[in-house]
């Protein structure tokens, strides 16, 4: 039984000084989390608008909850009235393409989603434009009911990666603005 408990008292030691050193790495390198590099551009109240895609215009409302979503949870920001905001986004869905990418008995069993989303930030640094082209790829069987759940799906996960993308964009135009300002 002693040497069970030593064993014990060893690894839960060797687990505390992993944990320490791997605390004192990132906070004596300087690590700032993206949430704080954004807040370099970003006030705390930001409008977010959606253009309607006359193609498919269901995805609108996921896009722009999806944003709103992003705001709150990545950089603690509030979604206000384009009269309160200090910040505004404007997103403009530009449509998507899908590739085949393999084929079985004549259907496409594989394919590429290529979405393509532009970005217009007013922010307290000026205007600031990025096209994001996100991509997803998936399976897909036979049904037609299936592949036209499957492409509603593929949009968003694209849609969900380009606002992902938008986001790590302006997290590193912050760490620039936070990196210049110190010189």
């Amino acid at each position: 039984m002693g040497r069970d408990n030593k064993n014990f008292l060893e690894k839960n030691i060797l687990k505390f000084l992993i944990l320490n050193f791997s605390f004192l790495i990132l906070t004596a390198c300087g690590y700032k989390p993206s949430s704080h590099m954004i807040q370099n551009i970003f006030s705390d109240t930001v409008y977010v608008e959606v253009a309607v895609d006359k193609v498919e215009p269901e995805n609108a409302p996921f896009i722009k909850d999806e944003m709103n979503r992003l705001i709150y949870t990545r950089f603690k920001g509030r979604v206000t009235s384009k009269v309160d905001a200090k910040n505004q986004i404007y997103i403009t869905y530009a449509g998507s393409t899908f590739t085949p990418l393999s084929y079985e008995n004549g259907y496409v069993t594989r394919y590429r989603a290529n979405i393509y989303v532009k970005f217009d930030m007013l922010t307290k640094e000026g205007k600031v434009t990025k096209n994001i082209n996100a991509v997803h790829e998936a399976d897909i069987q036979a049904s037609s009911l299936t592949s036209s759940t499957l492409r509603t799906e593929a949009i968003r996960r694209g849609l969900e990666k380009a606002l992902d993308e938008f986001l790590a964009y302006v997290s590193a135009k912050g760490m620039l603005i936070s990196v210049s300002s110190k010189r």
